[in-house]
């Protein structure tokens, strides 16, 4: 059943900033979000605004080596990744977009597959922290997004999904029929917001930070 999250503690909460990497954001990048990049001013606000609160903030990098060791399935899903032209580690495309550089001791985790938990060191940062909600925004909605938010619901984070600082792009047509960028963002926002997480908007994600010190108050709803 959906839930909500009905206060947000600083002391307790965590920005994940998925992905907002130049192979994603930048202008002639080969795997650019445009509904991404267009957010970016907005997310970077926001996180002005969570530093200004006491809400740590933390980047992932979906990153592979060169010669392939951790790519898995990557090489036949992307053929940019496959030739090696974007997301190698170590280049500058797999660094975050300037508009939005880590503050001074801000962490980036780098990751090999969509879910910022999945073979990373995510989950103890957190539980060494005492987090209990995080808050997921960045790229894609659907992908790295999605799976960052119901891996963090598996291991019983409250999750807040911003819907208006995260994106994707244009799906073509693979069998199933062409999906705009916003028809995905869409179902995807639908979809976690009855399974996975309370998804909102920047503004009431502002409106429900407490300068209390508590627990996250999170709400089963029938």
């Amino acid at each position: 059943m959906p839930y909500q999250v009905n206060k947000v503690y600083p002391s307790k909460t965590v920005m994940i900033v998925v992905d907002m990497q130049n192979d994603f954001i930048a202008e002639d990048a080969k795997l650019r979000s445009p509904q991404a990049a267009a957010m970016v001013p907005k997310l970077a606000a926001t996180l002005e605004f969570c530093r200004g609160k006491g809400i740590r903030v933390i980047y992932t990098a979906h990153v592979h080596r060169r010669d392939g060791c951790d790519m898995g399935l990557y090489d036949d899903l992307y053929a940019a990744i496959a030739d090696r032209t974007c997301l190698v580690d170590g280049t500058s495309g797999v660094e975050i977009y300037k508009d939005l550089a880590p503050a001074a001791g801000e962490h980036v985790i780098k990751k090999h597959r969509y879910s910022a938990f999945f073979g990373t060191d995510l989950d103890i940062i957190l539980r060494e922290w005492g987090i209990t909600t995080v808050v997921v925004s960045g790229t894609t909605t659907e992908n790295c997004c999605h799976a960052t938010a119901r891996d963090a619901m598996f291991r019983n984070y409250g999750v807040v999904f911003l819907s208006d600082a995260t994106g994707t792009f244009d799906y073509p047509d693979v069998g199933q029929g062409a999906m705009s960028a916003s028809d995905v963002h869409k179902a995807t926002l639908t979809i976690l917001g009855f399974s996975t997480a309370h998804v909102m908007t920047v503004e009431d994600f502002k409106t429900r930070v407490t300068d209390a010190a508590a627990h996250a108050s999170i709400t089963k709803v029938a």
